[in-house]
């Protein structure tokens, strides 16, 4: 058994708000999954001595699990009862809640639905400007929900690869940020240009391993590195449950390798 494996086992609770009358746009719902992960990151109670810092450095520690969930009426009024954020972002609401044990969800969480997160947009989304940018791999099919854990951690990867002045700079810029889908003739240099990829595990719709989502952003383009001292060794690849294995990038000349956790 790993280290990972021995510690107690977290997960992130990501709450989409999906109303039958009016259900999000797909890039606003995986971009709004993205941004509450990075406000949930970056909160002064998830720091040190804060009231969610405990539950946040336990789920680093153990393989850092994602799930969506989907609410709706009565129960996303539950929802915002509970500790957490939401984030609003173009039609998207998102609400992140502090990393709860894997097998002690609260009940308003836990009675809540994985399936029926299949979102469209109503038109295609227009080319990112230089903010941070998620790209999802063209080649793969995945549910809304997917799509929107593996954004979420793309962008934690992002804020793990970030200094602290990259960090200060991307929080008074709203953690301005897109979630596009990859060109098919470009996916191949991104995913393999020295950036940080998610993989997947396998566990739900798509083959174990497969290449997910790349982040690039300005700062992980000059060589960021993930802090250390936190969860696994830097460069050790990993796995999360229903969502991501995260592997070190390749060497590429005149960049450091962008570390990245297991996970």
């Amino acid at each position: 058994m790993s280290e990972r494996d021995a510690v107690e086992q977290r997960v992130l609770p990501l709450v989409v708000r999906i109303e039958r009358a009016a259900p999000p746009e797909r890039t606003d719902a995986l971009e709004a999954a993205a941004l509450a992960v990075l406000a949930l990151l970056g909160d002064v109670r998830a720091a040190e001595g804060g009231e969610w810092a405990e539950a946040v450095r336990s789920w680093e520690r153990g393989r850092i699990r994602k799930v969506v969930r989907r609410a709706r009426g009565a129960e996303w009024r539950r929802v915002l009862g509970l500790p957490g954020l939401t984030v609003a972002h173009g039609t998207a609401e998102v609400r992140v809640h502090p990393p709860v044990p894997l097998d002690a969800w609260p009940r308003e969480l836990a009675r809540l639905q994985v399936s029926g997160t299949e979102l469209a947009d109503s038109a295609e989304p227009g080319p990112p400007g230089e903010e941070a940018v998620l790209w999802i791999n063209p080649r793969l099919g995945m549910s809304a929900g997917k799509a929107m854990a593996q954004a979420g951690h793309a962008a934690q990867f992002a804020w793990w690869g970030a200094g602290e002045e990259a960090r200060r700079e991307w929080r008074e810029r709203g953690f301005a940020l897109a979630v596009r889908t990859a060109d098919p003739a470009d996916w191949a240099v991104l995913s393999g240009g020295g950036l940080p990829v998610v993989r997947d595990a396998g566990f739900t719709e798509i083959e174990p391993g497969s290449c997910t989502v790349v982040a690039d952003a300005p700062w992980l383009r000059s060589g960021g590195s993930r802090p250390t001292g936190r969860g696994a060794a830097p460069g050790r690849p990993g796995r999360e449950e229903g969502g991501a294995e995260a592997a070190p990038a390749p060497e590429s000349e005149g960049k450091r390798n962008l570390l990245v956790p297991e996970v």
